[in-house]
């Protein structure tokens, strides 16, 4: 049974479908034994409180810098015995000590179909305004390890989710959350756990066998 360690800075609605996920049993051979947040204002914290889920709090406006920051939350992960972190609306840039001692064991959501509307300054509201602007007809949702480059590590899943007439940014993340985002994490953990995924150069491959 791996240990899933959920990082968190928000609301908290990945780790909401992460914890539904678990509890209908969909995620196979893992649990999510804590949540650490970098604000102790987060909401995730009361989820993560009112499932039982052990949680703790590595204030970030205590550090002056993100390789302070990342020293403290690496003890904190070896400590809990990390064996998969899952980033949720985690809103800090890890520094290139932890990718490396967790190589191909971080994995973000992004809610695009990467590699379009990525990378640096995409993020929440601002990733659906892009596309809005752009005028595609799909957008989506991918599950990626993480790597040093921001967007770029080895794709799991991907989810496509159709953009409709008179969809604002707000009503495009709500569907892309509800239609891909709460779906794919889910599952690109349960892949992970059971050790379906293995990732040759920056290419995620999934063994179906196991399923």
């Amino acid at each position: 049974m791996k240990n899933i360690i959920v990082l968190v800075s928000g609301g908290g609605t990945n780790l909401q479908a992460l914890i539904d996920a678990q509890e209908h049993g969909e995620i196979q051979n893992g649990k999510i034994t804590c949540v650490i947040s970098s604000s102790p204002d987060a909401h995730a914290l009361r989820r993560a409180e009112k499932h039982g889920i052990k949680s703790q709090v590595l204030n970030r406006k205590n550090y002056q810098n993100n390789q302070e920051y990342t020293r403290d939350l690496l003890k904190l992960l070896e400590a809990e015995k990390a064996d998969l972190i899952v980033l949720a609306g985690f809103m800090i840039i890890l520094d290139k000590s932890l990718i490396q001692a967790y190589e191909n064991k971080i994995i973000n959501v992004h809610p695009s179909l990467i590699p379009s509307f990525c990378g640096d300054g995409f993020y929440g509201l601002h990733v659906h305004e892009k596309a809005l602007e752009k005028g595609v007809k799909l957008t989506g949702a991918t599950v990626h390890f993480v790597n040093e480059i921001c967007d770029g590590g080895a794709i799991i899943l991907q989810k496509a989710v159709e953009i409709q007439n008179g969809d604002t940014p707000e009503i495009l993340q709500k569907r892309v959350m509800e239609q891909a985002e709460w779906k794919i994490l889910p599952q690109a953990v349960s892949l992970f756990c059971q050790d379906r995924l293995t990732v040759i150069g920056n290419h995620a491959y999934i063994d179906y066998k196991g399923a």
